[in-house]
């Protein structure tokens, strides 16, 4: 008795022991590659993670055969008994999505999705399913669709030999994602609010503490998008006289200007303005002057360089600024006299090289900015 059940701990330790391993190393079932593909749409970060079973010579034998079965079908295995085709091999091919975005113009929670398609010689019906974990479709569950879109299909020249997913046709606010297979090609459109997702972004994220400088960074954001400007505003004052890590300084006081430049307050903006300049370095006010420049503030422009060559005469970077401001209202005389002194005081060569650029431009007759 005693030996029995030493024998049976022993078996329990040994087999306790083995199942603690790490799992064999095995290429993919099948001959099938395993592939991911991820891209990221402002914020939002799509993946896609898929198996690629290949032609293996059966060009013309895939579409509505049992490789890649049309509609819904029995597949004789597994619990479902109108199956979509995997869009893929082996185990679930999944689509995640980090936050909501539209396909084909639908709305779609974030989250990962096991993909599938319902094919058709002309048209498909894409499916997103809440199951991502199954083999294959055989327990493809309808009541657990979480979007149905239909697609069209579209003719490839040349074949593909290896199922691929891809991206294409990118812009700020999109992507469109294709399976490419044989001679087909299946796309569907991928949209996200872009511009709303982001700032929900810098909300959640600014209820905790966070340096000046970050708010900072979401304003300029704000500003070169034109939007959430009154939002903005908000952060700035925070950054600036907030009493946990809120600082004056040129940085923050001439982001706050510009938020106000942009929203058209340009009276406000000045007066902020007022207060920065005398905490900026000579190189914080050529800079700012030069996107005064960039914004078709001319008059402001020329102010702010000529206040900065009054307080750092005979510099090559303020010398610099008074050519950039004459050269901006059309007196390319000045602006040549200001940009020759520039030439003779540059620090380097790429800044000498650069002077002199700029001074053959006003020998032209052109502007320099």
């Amino acid at each position: 008795m005693k030996l029995l059940l030493m024998f049976a701990i022993f078996s329990s330790v040994i087999f306790t022991s083995f199942s603690q391993v790490m799992p064999l190393t095995l290429e993919p079932d099948g001959g099938n590659k395993k592939a991911s593909i991820s891209e990221q749409v402002g914020i939002v970060k799509i993946e896609i993670r898929y198996s690629r079973p290949g032609l293996k010579g059966r060009e013309g034998k895939i579409w509505n055969t049992p490789v890649a079965h049309y509609g819904f079908v029995d597949q004789g295995h597994g619990t479902s008994k109108a199956a979509p085709w995997r869009a893929g091999a082996n185990e679930n091919t999944t689509l995640s999505f980090s936050l909501p975005v539209k396909i084909e113009g639908k709305n779609l929670d974030a989250g990962t999705y096991g993909f599938f398609i319902a094919l058709g010689e002309e048209e498909n019906t894409l499916i997103f399913s809440k199951i991502y974990t199954s083999w294959g479709s055989f327990y493809y569950d309808s009541t657990q669709d979480a979007l149905r879109v239909k697609v069209r299909n579209e003719m490839l020249d040349k074949s593909v030999e290896w199922l691929k997913y891809e991206f294409a046709d990118e812009t700020d606010e999109g992507v469109t994602i294709a399976l490419s297979w044989e001679k087909r090609r299946i796309p569907f459109k991928v949209e996200v609010d872009r511009k709303a997702l982001q700032l929900a972004a810098f909300v959640n994220d600014f209820r905790t503490t966070r340096p000046y400088s970050d708010f900072i960074s979401a304003a300029n954001w704000c500003i070169r998008n034109n939007y959430g400007l009154e939002q903005a505003l908000e952060w700035m004052d925070r950054a600036i006289y907030f009493r946990v890590m809120g600082e004056k300084n040129f940085r923050s006081l001439s982001t706050k200007a510009n938020v106000l430049l942009k929203m058209n307050r340009v009276d406000e903006a000045k007066k902020v303005m007022e207060e920065a300049l005398p905490l900026g370095t000579m190189t914080d006010v050529h800079f700012y002057a030069r996107q005064l420049l960039g914004m078709k503030q001319v008059d402001e422009a020329f102010k702010v360089f000529k206040l900065n060559y009054d307080k750092y005469p005979n510099q090559y970077t303020t010398s610099v600024g008074m050519g950039r401001a004459y050269s901006a209202k059309g007196d390319y005389k000045k602006a040549l006299t200001y940009m020759e002194a520039a030439y003779k005081q540059a620090p380097d060569k790429g800044s000498k090289s650069n002077a002199g650029a700029l001074v053959s431009k006003l020998k032209e007759g052109k502007d320099i900015n």
